[in-house]
C-alpha cells in the first residue's frame, strides 16, 4: 500500500522551505499531496489557487511522486479522499507550534485515523514564511533564495504589474 502523505499550506507563493519539508517527506512516503484549501476567510491571495499549483508543478516537474491540488472543505475530509493517513505540517519556531496544535486536535476529533507529523524546517529557512517573501518582494527587496527560481520571476511579474 502507497504511503501517502498531504502537506496543506497556502503556498502563497511556495518557499524554498517548503520545497525542503516537501524533500525530507519523500524520504519518509511514497507520494506527497500538496494540499491548498480555498479559504474565505483569508485576505486576497497574490496568487490564485490555479497559479499556486501551476508553480507548484513547475517547481516539481521533476518529481512524479509530488502532486499539488487545491480543495474545498475539511481538510481531513480531503485527506481521506486522496488515500492518505498522515498530514505533514512543517515548524519553524514555538510561535508557530500553538497553533499547529490546536488544528491537529481539531483535525483528530474530526477524524481519529488521520495523523499530524511535524517537521521541523531547515536551519537555513526558519525565517522564511510567504507573507514575508510578499512582503519584502512587495516593497522591492530581493527574495532570490528564498523562492525557488520560477517564483522569483513570476512574483517579479505579479508586483510589477500592480
Amino acid at each position: 500500500m502507497e504511503r501517502i502523505a498531504v502537506y496543506p499550506g497556502s503556498f502563497d507563493p511556495i518557499t524554498n522551505g517548503h520545497v525542503d519539508i516537501v524533500r525530507r517527506s519523500l524520504q519518509v512516503f511514497d507520494a506527497v499531496v500538496i494540499a491548498m484549501a480555498h479559504d474565505a476567510d483569508k485576505a486576497a491571495p497574490l496568487f490564485s489557487p490555479t497559479e499556486r499549483v501551476a508553480m507548484i508543478h513547475e517547481v516539481f516537474r521533476d518529481e512524479p511522486r509530488v502532486r499539488a491540488e487545491s480543495f474545498h472543505g475539511l481538510l481531513v475530509d480531503y485527506v481521506s479522499r486522496v488515500g492518505a493517513r498522515v498530514i505533514v505540517r512543517g515548524l519553524r519556531a514555538v510561535a508557530d507550534f500553538e497553533y499547529e496544535f490546536q488544528m491537529t486536535m481539531m483535525n483528530r476529533h474530526l477524524d481519529p485515523r488521520i495523523e499530524t507529523i511535524f517537521m521541523m524546517t531547515s536551519e537555513s529557512h526558519f525565517y522564511t514564511s510567504s507573507r514575508l517573501v510578499r512582503e519584502v518582494a512587495g516593497l522591492g527587496g530581493r527574495v532570490d533564495g528564498l523562492v525557488p527560481d520560477p517564483v522569483v520571476h513570476r512574483l517579479r511579474e505579479r508586483l510589477a504589474a500592480k
